[in-house]
């Protein structure tokens, strides 16, 4: 006898078991975005009384902006105006004319905002997303810059100090900056030390293994250095780095909660260090894409060996037809069209080359021409002078680029998998 005979309670309206909750799951980031979809699990202890959350990953992945290119074709765009205006017949500026709505926010942040929402939106039609857990706060300037703020009172208790750890890892490369060993464990030194007038703002400190900050004990990084001045002057031009980075994120995690709330979907909010801490007592190693099945209130995680899908913000093309140099001047000009034979800039097709020089199979996106001579982007580079007669296509251009990767659960790094984008090509 089936089970679903013999508990008809169990039953959805169908007669279909109910389906347990589906969470997304993102980690906004300034460059890369980090996506895990989990199956919510909770089981009620005997012993303690107390219910656990397990999530069941069932899908990873991390998303690459494009916020940098669209910075740079707008500054682009702004040569190209005051060339008009200063070489040709004068045009009044016209940015005095124009206001901006609240919670404006810059092109090259606002795509964040914008691929972060639409990628949730994908997984609401894929599966039967219940709620959304967002990293909301990830790092606080003012408390980086001037943690006395707050005194010994800052984030105490299990997830004391772990936003400011973060943001030092990530600064830092994750190594030693004195002697540059990797995969070791870190402390975190002052740069300054506090006996001589040190302070503890996030300027600074540095990281560095347990030998070399016993080595330098109280002393400054200018005498601890004295015989390596190229790593004091790396060390000292790193520690005035800006935190542009950092303010991306901040200025972009209101106006994404606000835009995954208008999903209708629960939200719930989490903090970066609450994500650390999560990943320590998990023991996984540091990627976007585990950072995401860590964020929000979760016992255990299953499942997080899983390849990942790596998405990378292509764009869908550009309206304008002419080509710049650096000045703002037309050094070129493209075909009206921007596709052709049925094939657009960016398809995902297949080509099988039956003889001649380039006999094989290419798989790539496309470079479309009006001649019909169309080149391949692969795996081992570019493949020129492919007839569109012998391509089919595959998938179209959405804007994206993609390719799976595994996690190396020791080392914590990707390993190269089965790439959707461009494999490696095959001849004869």
């Amino acid at each position: 006898m089936r089970a679903s005979l013999s508990r008809p309670q169990n039953l959805g309206d169908r007669g279909r078991p109910p389906l347990s909750p589906r969470g997304a799951r993102p980690d906004p980031g300034s460059k890369t975005t980090g996506f895990a979809l989990v199956r919510e699990e909770e089981v009620l202890s005997p012993e303690t009384g107390k219910t656990a959350t397990t999530a069941h990953v069932l899908f990873l992945g991390e998303l690459t902006h494009r916020g940098g290119a669209i910075r740079d074709r707008l500054t682009v765009r702004r040569a190209c105006r005051r060339r008009r205006r200063s070489k040709l017949r004068h045009r009044a500026p016209r940015f005095d004319n124009r206001t901006k709505p609240e919670g404006w926010l810059a092109p090259s942040l606002q795509h964040r905002v914008d691929t972060t929402t639409a990628w949730v939106e994908r997984f609401r039609k894929l599966a039967p997303v219940s709620g959304i857990s967002q990293e909301l706060v990830q790092f606080d300037l003012q408390k980086m810059e001037a943690p006395e703020i707050s005194g010994a009172e800052y984030q105490q208790g299990t997830l004391a100090g772990y936003e400011v750890r973060e943001y030092l890892l990530e600064k830092w490369g994750r190594v030693c900056a004195y002697c540059g060993k990797k995969n070791v464990p870190l402390e975190i030194d002052h740069i300054y030390p506090r006996s001589k007038g040190g302070s503890d703002r996030v300027a600074n400190l540095t990281l560095s293994c347990r030998p070399c900050n016993r080595q330098k004990g109280n002393r400054d990084v200018a005498e601890f250095l004295k015989k390596k001045p190229e790593v004091r002057a790396r060390i000292l031009a790193k520690d005035k780095a800006p935190l542009r980075d950092v303010s991306a994120v901040n200025a972009t995690r209101w106006a994404l909660f606000r835009a995954l709330q208008k999903t209708g979907l629960p939200v719930e909010q989490a903090s970066g260090g609450r994500t650390k801490w999560n990943r320590s007592r998990f023991g996984l190693p540091k990627t976007h894409a585990l950072d995401a099945a860590c964020v929000g209130a979760v016992d255990r995680i299953e499942g997080g060996n899983r390849p990942v899908l790596s998405i990378k913000a292509t764009g869908r093309g550009a309206y304008q037809r002419t080509r710049l140099d650096s000045f703002g001047f037309a050094r070129g000009i493209l075909t009206r069209k921007k596709a052709h034979f049925g094939f657009a800039t960016g398809d995902l097709v297949r080509a099988v080359v039956t003889k001649g020089k380039k006999a094989g199979t290419w798989l790539g996106r496309v470079a479309v021409r009006r001649s019909g001579s169309f080149n391949i982007q692969t795996g081992s580079g570019v493949v020129q002078g492919i007839s569109h007669k012998l391509c089919r296509l595959l998938q179209r251009a959405d804007g994206y680029g993609y390719s799976l990767t595994t996690i190396n659960r020791k080392e914590g790094a990707f390993l190269p998998g089965v790439n959707a984008e461009a494999s490696n090509a095959r001849k004869g």
